[in-house]
């Protein structure tokens, strides 16, 4: 049987009812809501400032307030319980507001990232059937409010844009969405929905009561491939996973989180995020981008004490604060987590004589499982390790190709369930055959083994795997040898189809300063410490910068896309065995 609440929204998976049983009685499910959580720091500490952007300083009592008046608006506009509403604003307080007044009305947000585009948002809004969609005037510098104005006319459960500054000129919008004045009357600014009518109605306008175990959240997937997968979170299970994380994380009252990085993305939110912040009753404070200059001054003027990176931006960091820290006093800072993917060994050895701060390291899935680094582990667990598991009730699977346990310690594909780690994506029923195993595990496509006392080190991605000739090569061991070179800021190896082998490997690579990489130099670096040569690049190419994805991590999909355009252009000049870049800021060396 399931815990049939949560299938209120049709296309969630619901979860075994007698594992909701189980949840509950171990005391992980405790029946609180996001409204609740609110209430209670609102009650708690009213005045304490829960959100901090540029000059706007936002209290418990505040945040509650914003959140309950935007619920009524938006119950006036008609959304209602179950409702969808596609999210996309960037690090704004509004974020916050938007959140909790769809919590309090039983609405499901779906969060999409500041870079997303009409591809993805016009399938967030079509596979969910969205009836609203709430945008910021701006976002990385892009007007998208011509675009929301097509879709409403496009989108058919579409029924209202609400955007965070101004709703744009009549005329331009009515020049956007054609002769469909309804439509477009729809767009409006988010802030008129915050106004209470003056005829007393809004004291006495209820909301229907929203359960723990309903859906609280659609969170995107983080896959690399194709679009993003959705994710359906409880309640229940993802405030678990927010007091875990924050009590893990050594979170209290006096935590201050600096938010870098797109706070709608599930490591920024959860991990323990921001919502694992004002779940201990500390403060966020919001950056407006994620650079030295902008980081390291809000460290020293908000005394930051914990914030959360990606590797790409940890090397800047690193290579900032070695070379003095822009002159700023980073010494409040005690936490710097790193996640979204693994930290390479040198510079995770880097963490704590640059910044004085402990490195976290942060593994997880949007889908449920996440592991941390502890704050008091040796210093050699915490640089060569992902973390272990936050919860004892995680599973974890390690296993071969065939699904059989590989032996202690041995690499091979992570499985993992437990209690807030989802059992099916949202209406993805052919995919979620795949997805997850016949007992309930989810197949989550990283290559792992185990340490002692249970801490994963992750090995690279199943699909990152390149098989030469047989010999299977894994592309963050490269990596990790090729960053160890003085000249390398950073480094990224992928496969490439070859008819002979099957594939050959290909180095990117992002030298320090004004360096010159090449194969050549690479291969006689990796041979002196030993690494089989078919391990070795066949072909490296230099670039100024790497591609990175919406929340900052280096794209190989667009690496590919390099690569693919370099191969077409060397098929055209018919000279298969040389290669020479035709991109823009880049230089290819065999």
């Amino acid at each position: 049987m399931a815990d049939r609440s949560q299938a209120h929204l049709p296309g969630a998976t619901p979860w075994p009812a007698d594992l909701a049983a189980r949840w509950r009685t171990a005391g992980y499910w405790t029946g609180q809501t996001f409204t609740s959580m609110l209430f209670e720091r609102a009650y708690c500490h009213p005045d304490r400032i829960a959100v901090v952007e540029g000059e706007r300083r936002t209290s418990y009592a505040r945040l509650l307030d914003r959140s309950q008046r935007l619920a009524r608006g938006l119950r006036r506009l008609g959304l209602r319980r179950r409702d969808r509403v596609l999210v996309q604003l960037g690090n704004v307080t509004e974020f916050f507001d938007v959140c909790f007044a769809l919590y309090r009305l039983g609405a499901i947000p779906v969060f999409a990232l500041p870079a997303h585009r009409a591809s993805e948002i016009g399938y967030f809004l079509e596979h969910t059937q969205a009836r609203c969609y709430i945008l910021a005037e701006q976002l990385d510098g892009a007007d998208l409010r011509p675009l929301a104005s097509e879709l409403l006319t496009s989108v058919p459960s579409l029924d209202h844009v609400l955007v965070v500054g101004s709703a744009g000129d009549d005329a331009a919008r009515d020049d956007a969405a054609g002769d469909d004045a309804t439509a477009v009357a729809t767009m409006t600014a988010l802030a008129e929905c915050y106004a209470d009518p003056d005829d007393g109605t809004a004291a006495a306008d209820p909301f229907e009561p929203v359960a723990s175990n309903e859906v609280a959240l659609l969170q995107l997937s983080g896959g690399s491939t194709g679009l993003p997968k959705l994710i359906p979170r409880t309640h229940d299970e993802y405030l678990y996973t927010l007091r875990e994380s924050a009590r893990i994380c050594g979170l209290d009252s006096d935590s201050r989180y600096l938010a870098v990085l797109p706070i709608a993305h599930n490591y920024p939110m959860s991990s323990p995020g921001c919502f694992g912040v004002l779940c201990a009753g500390g403060q966020v404070v919001l950056a407006d981008g994620a650079s030295p200059d902008v980081a390291f001054e809000l460290i020293e003027r908000e005394r930051i004490t914990i914030t959360a990176l990606v590797p790409p931006l940890a090397f800047v960091w690193l290579a900032a604060a070695e070379a003095g820290a822009r002159g700023r006093d980073l010494s409040s800072l005690r936490v710097v987590q790193v996640g979204g993917a693994p930290l390479p060994q040198v510079a995770a050895r880097r963490v704590r004589p640059a910044f004085g701060a402990t490195l976290q390291q942060v593994f997880g899935m949007a889908e449920g499982l996440v592991n941390y680094t502890r704050l008091d582990d040796p210093e050699e667990v915490i640089v060569t390790t992902q973390g272990r598991p936050i919860s004892p009730d995680d599973e974890i699977r390690v296993v071969d190709d065939g699904d059989e346990l590989v032996a202690a310690g041995a690499k091979g594909h992570l499985l993992t369930r437990g209690p807030y780690t989802i059992r099916g994506y949202y209406r993805a029923d052919a995919h979620n055959e795949e997805a997850f195993t016949s007992d309930g595990f989810y197949r989550t496509g990283d290559i792992v083994s185990v340490a002692e006392a249970g801490y994963l080190r992750v090995e690279g991605r199943a699909k990152d795997q390149i098989n030469r000739g047989g010999e299977k090569i894994a592309p963050d061991e490269v990596e990790d040898l090729i960053r160890q070179h003085c000249d390398v800021h950073d480094v990224a190896v992928i496969g490439t189809p070859d008819e002979v082998l099957g594939e050959r490997s290909h180095a990117f690579v992002v030298a320090r300063g004004d360096a010159r990489v090449t194969r050549r130099v690479v291969a006689a670096y990796l041979t002196e410490r030993g690494l089989a040569a078919f391990k070795i690049p066949d072909r490296l190419t230099q670039l100024d910068s790497f591609p990175v994805t919406a929340v900052g991590k280096t794209s190989r999909r667009q690496l590919r896309a390099v690569l693919s355009s370099q191969l077409a252009a060397t098929s055209a000049r018919r000279q298969p065995q040389t290669e020479v870049s035709n991109e823009p800021n880049s230089k290819d060396d065999r």
